[in-house]
């Protein structure tokens, strides 16, 4: 298996910043705002996100060049965080989701944007993703379909919360938890990937094992 194709962007992006991951902070949110107040709130973020997302998938060639980090080192290390962050998901441990402030601001879609940012507009393992993945192929066509997969992505998790906001008031949080730990295991895999295509960019290659 290699992370450079459409479907494994595809993938990662929708475990590391998917409906699973949004939900959880959005149902938060759903109890103190009306549903109006909701699906603007969903939609300002959803476009923030996908400015953000695309922004980095355009420009991550200048940032790794400006900052002097070679594709390897950035799939090594993104494929460390990934699998890190994949065993908390498995634990039950939600990095950067549900972050409190001391302060409240007086605006709540203020506030809403606050809370969203970090697991959602510019969620950190995203933005590794975005860099990553559009990396793997220096291509504009390849930068497209990264900006794509990444944008689907967001669609697919403005539909679930603008669809899911009225159960998002009530329901609990146990089946999101499943999901999302399920997905632990499939990010979990990706990490291992995207770390052993940088020790095989590195010339470090696995010994391969077959029957005789």
């Amino acid at each position: 298996m290699s992370v450079l194709n459409l479907s494994s962007a595809f993938i990662t992006f929708f475990a590391v910043v998917g409906p699973p991951k949004v939900l959880l902070t959005y149902a938060h949110l759903a109890r103190s705002r009306t549903k109006q107040q909701l699906n603007r709130l969903v939609l300002i973020s959803s476009v923030l996100a996908a400015a953000v997302g695309v922004l980095m998938a355009f420009m991550a060639d200048g940032i790794t060049t400006f900052f002097h980090v070679s594709d390897e080192s950035l799939q090594l290390a993104g494929g460390v965080i990934f699998f890190l962050y994949a065993v908390g998901l498995v634990l039950g441990v939600h990095v950067g989701a549900g972050e409190e402030y001391e302060d409240e601001l007086a605006n709540p879609m203020a506030e809403g944007i606050r809370e969203l940012m970090l697991p959602y507009v510019a969620s950190p393992l995203a933005m590794t993703a975005v860099l990553v993945e559009s990396l793997t192929k220096d291509t504009w066509s390849w930068r497209f379909t990264v900006a794509g997969a990444y944008l689907a992505v967001v669609v697919i998790n403005t539909a679930s919360v603008v669809l899911l906001a009225p159960l998002l008031r009530r329901t609990h949080q146990t089946s999101l938890e499943v999901l999302s730990r399920l997905l632990g295991l499939l990010l979990a895999a990706v990490g291992v990937e995207l770390f052993l295509d940088g020790l095989s960019g590195l010339g470090v290659h696995m010994i391969e094992t077959g029957g005789h």
